[in-house]
Formats: structure tokens, C-alpha cells, sequence
């Protein structure tokens, strides 16, 4: 079994040319969000050094970024049913409260 048959049955697809288009959404979200970087910080800080916090909220606020263009990307590729899905499953993980252990148990 090679890696494409294993991610097709991982993320439940129908067919090896799905992951690929899955794949080329991800990598094209990608590409956007390292492309929209540069000429961001350029505007605003001319070349020079950047401060720290710019990058702190850089990555604070990439992450609603990225999710973005995935669904906007998903959904030119016509895999948006696929990316809803997958930002569904991913902030219940990021959201899901913690487990409590039980603390009879000790």
C-alpha cells in the first residue's frame, strides 16, 4: 500500500486523484499565506528589523488566516464539503475541554 492509498483511506476519500487536489489546496493555502507575509511586513516596517510582538501576533494570527484560504481554496477545487469537515474536526480538537482524571482513583 503506497502513501497516497493510505491518506485516501485515512481521510475517507473516494479516489487517489481526491488526495491529490486535497493535497494541491494545502499546498496552495500555503503558498498564499507565505506570499501574503512579505509585502505585509514591508509595508509596514520598510525592510527593517521587526519587533517581537509583530511576530507574536503574526502567529496568533495566521492560524484563522490559513483556515480561510483552505475553505476558499477548497471550495475553487470543489473539495469544500471535504475542508468544512476537516476545520469542523480540528477546532473541536484545539476547543474540546480537557479530560479531568478522577481523582478517586488515587
Amino acid at each position: 500500500m503506497n502513501w497516497i492509498d493510505k491518506l485516501q483511506q485515512r481521510w475517507k476519500v473516494k479516489s487517489a486523484f481526491q488526495v491529490i487536489i486535497i493535497l494541491t489546496v494545502f499546498a496552495c493555502t500555503g503558498l498564499t499565506v507565505l506570499f501574503l507575509k512579505r509585502p505585509m511586513f514591508s509595508y509596514f516596517f520598510n525592510d527593517g528589523p521587526m519587533p517581537l510582538w509583530v511576530s507574536v501576533i503574526y502567529y496568533i494570527l495566521i492560524l484563522p488566516i490559513y483556515n480561510i484560504f483552505l475553505l476558499l481554496y477548497g471550495f475553487i477545487f470543489g473539495q469544500f464539503r471535504f475542508f468544512w469537515d476537516f476545520e469542523k474536526r480540528f477546532f473541536n480538537r484545539i476547543f474540546r475541554p480537557a479530560k479531568t482524571t478522577n481523582s478517586n482513583n488515587l
